[in-house]
């Protein structure tokens, strides 16, 4: 559940007293990117790497982006002081006002910001995945883009929950394995740890991309490759990552299941995940304390 106070373009007000309009057609139809950031010790980790994203989504889905990344990370700060927040989760949003036919002739800007804060949403490990065909179109030009339009991603989630499992992985129109609606995934065999490339369809996650960096010097070497469900079947580990779960071992896939879950290279990537974010907390805090 969101906290109390949300940011609304320029004012940090009570949720209750957010107005929106049914003339934001955006609103209504999905054109808007958002982005979810995890929040640590009172710090939005990695925002540098979200808001890039945002950037990137922003030029591929013609919307134009008026905020600056400096002033958005300061009303996010604002925002964690007025909820309270150390330990949490925080989404941005924005929201074209301005597409297609059903607008209004309300003085509204051209796009909105919304910015919200929560508690961390609890999440049980072994992960048990259910698995979902043509649950997503790789071709399509919008594919890897955090749109507003989540629909598929919930509608899926929301199935495979029905059936008993946590999460669920998505296929491409090609049979390959692509992400689950709100995590990218990971194989481990061999030594080395596998994950689909963003020519699958999947999210190019804030989380894998980091897991790119870190992972090889500590000897997980991580390399895109395109993956099918037997890929997954003979693998000795299986992991999902995202930004509010940093690293999880999966369990169960459908009705697979995998011995070691999570199993050591899962185990090893968690930690250095771990470390790698203190030590960003703890660069950020420095940065500020030379500030005053």
């Amino acid at each position: 559940m969101i906290h109390r106070f949300v940011y609304h373009n320029d004012r940090l007000v009570p949720v209750d007293q957010v107005r929106l309009s049914p003339g934001q057609a955006g609103l209504l139809n999905g054109w808007g990117l958002f982005t979810t950031v995890r929040i640590v010790e009172g710090e939005a980790f990695a925002f540098e790497r979200h808001w890039r994203r945002i950037e990137k989504d922003a030029q591929r889905t013609r919307i134009p982006l008026p905020f600056e990344s400096a002033r958005v990370r300061v009303q996010l700060g604002e925002l964690l002081r007025a909820n309270k927040v150390l330990d949490g989760t925080a989404r941005i949003y924005i929201i074209y006002n301005r597409a297609g036919f059903w607008t209004s002739d309300e003085k509204l800007p051209e796009v909105d910001l919304m910015i919200y804060s929560a508690g961390l949403p609890p999440y049980r490990e072994p992960v048990r995945l259910g698995l979902r065909a043509q649950g997503r179109h790789a071709a399509s030009p919008l594919a890897g883009v955090k749109t507003t339009a989540w629909l598929n991603n919930v509608w899926h989630l929301q199935e495979a929950q029905k059936a008993g499992f946590d999460e669920v992985l998505l296929l491409n129109e090609r049979g390959e394995v692509s992400e689950c609606t709100a995590a990218n995934i990971f194989l481990a065999r061999g030594g080395r740890v596998l994950t689909p490339p963003l020519t699958s369809g999947c999210l190019e996650g804030v989380t894998r991309a980091v897991l790119f960096e870190i992972a090889p010097a500590a000897g997980f070497p991580v390399d895109e490759r395109t993956l099918t469900p037997d890929d997954l079947y003979s693998a000795e580990e299986v992991f999902i990552s995202s930004t509010n779960r940093n690293v999880l071992g999966v369990g169960t896939i459908e009705q697979h299941e995998f011995a070691r879950a999570p199993g050591p290279v899962t185990l090893g990537l968690e930690k250095v995940f771990a470390a790698y974010i203190a030590e960003y907390i703890s660069r950020r805090a420095g940065a500020g304390a030379g500030k005053r």
